[in-house]
């Protein structure tokens, strides 16, 4: 008997994966959740809005309120993250199934209203993946003691802008309609989340994790958030607040409109629709490499110098709008993309340590507050010039303006240091 049952435990060894290669499994079925999630569900409205406008279904003005409706979404579903107390898996697979559905329908129905409700529902669903999904998976990375896979995580945004950037410039060569193309996002949503729903089996439930803490980064509880000085550094928690979300101002406009720029700036010409593309894949090493940046250096440093970068690739569009300018400016604009929230939480954990939930919330309601404002502030701007030049320089020099904040906070902290 004995015998027998020891065959039988090597028979059940033999048929479980290895842990590396069941954090392998984790690791980028979490990538493709994201490239769903965020590349599909919040992102493929960028690509898609060239061909929407230019089959007059909606105008910039509309667009742009769209485009805000999503980001306000995320903005409340990532802050509803806390008060969710179901098994985060489920979660998962709710959101991102809704988000194959909400994806159809865009395609399906042409009216402005039901759109409205798509894009704010897809915000939310968006933000419900990102933040299950990066919170279960981390806790999986971490059991299996390989937590140096969350860069790969990190890379699913860029991946899924690529796909949906080609899969639009795909339809758009075709001459298809642009219902078309969200149906073909909706479709390729589908197949993504058909190979990696065996990936998010349920779980027993685990409070701490289901709630906001499942991913501080995205959502958590606010109620420490409150107080203005961190007692063990004696540091502000008012400039990291604040200069966060110049950071999601800076980069929204480029991110919602890139396209419709380049096509506005170099009319006839193939390449408008590979820039968006183009910076996703910026995103997914800036993922990795972000992550790597060692402890010791500053996370204000390194936010001003991912501000700067960004501001510039924001920027450099005006002084060469030429298809060399936009393509510097969208490898410029992707790569620091999710370092700037890599180096945002390292900093709030700096001043707050183990109790910074709350201000990781604060911080990231001021960057979804700066993603809202900015689709709302280049609409009126663009119908008063006829063109995102001021938008742009807005943008851009709002980034700026973030970094040179984050320098002087810096600098008053040498000043006051013993």
């Amino acid at each position: 008997m004995p015998v027998a049952l020891a065959e039988s435990d090597r028979a059940v060894s033999s048929r479980q994966p290895s842990p590396e290669r069941a954090a392998w499994r984790i690791a980028l079925s979490c990538m493709l959740a994201l490239a769903i999630a965020m590349g599909i569900g919040r992102f493929a409205f960028t690509p898609m809005l060239p061909l929407m406008l230019h089959e007059h279904l909606t105008d910039i003005q509309h667009g742009s309120w769209l485009a805000s409706l999503n980001y306000a979404g995320y903005f409340v579903g990532a802050l509803s993250c806390m008060w969710l107390r179901f098994t985060p898996t489920r979660i998962v697979r709710f959101a991102l199934a809704a988000t194959v559905v909400l994806t159809l329908i865009m395609g399906l129905l042409d009216s402005f209203a039901v759109w409205a409700v798509v894009r704010t529902l897809a915000g939310v669903m968006s933000a419900w993946a990102m933040v299950f999904s990066a919170g279960w998976a981390f806790r999986k990375l971490s059991e299996l003691h390989m937590p140096s896979l969350g860069g790969v995580i990190f890379a699913g945004p860029g991946a899924g802008i690529v796909v949906t950037g080609l899969l639009a410039s795909l339809n758009d060569s075709l001459a298809w309609p642009a219902r078309g193309g969200w149906l073909l996002c909706g479709l390729l949503a589908l197949v993504l989340l058909a190979l990696i729903w065996r990936t998010f089996v349920p779980d027993g439930p685990d409070p701490s994790k289901t709630a906001g803490a499942a991913a501080p980064s995205h959502a958590a509880p606010a109620q420490t958030a409150s107080r203005a000085v961190d007692h063990g550094s004696g540091e502000s928690v008012i400039p990291v607040t604040v200069l966060y979300g110049f950071a999601g101002f800076g980069y929204i406009i480029t991110a919602t409109f890139l396209p419709v720029i380049a096509r506005q700036a170099l009319p006839g010409s193939p390449w408008p629709d590979l820039f968006f593309p183009l910076l996703g894949l910026m995103v997914m090493p800036g993922a990795i490499i972000g992550a790597r940046a060692p402890q010791a250096w500053d996370n204000r440093l390194l936010l001003a110098a991912c501000y700067v970068t960004q501001g510039v690739g924001v920027g450099i569009g005006i002084v060469l709008p030429n298809a060399v300018g936009f393509a510097v400016g969208s490898v410029l604009v992707g790569l620091p993309f999710t370092a700037i929230t890599v180096y945002a939480v390292r900093e709030c954990r700096r001043l707050r340590g183990d109790n910074a939930n709350g201000l990781i919330g604060l911080v990231t309601a001021s960057y979804g507050i700066g993603q809202v404002v900015g689709p709302l502030v280049a609409a009126p701007l663009v119908a008063a010039t006829g063109n995102f030049t001021a938008a742009l320089l807005c943008a851009s020099g709002a980034l700026v303006l973030g970094a040179i904040g984050f320098v002087w906070d810096w600098q008053r902290s040498l000043e006051r240091a013993p």
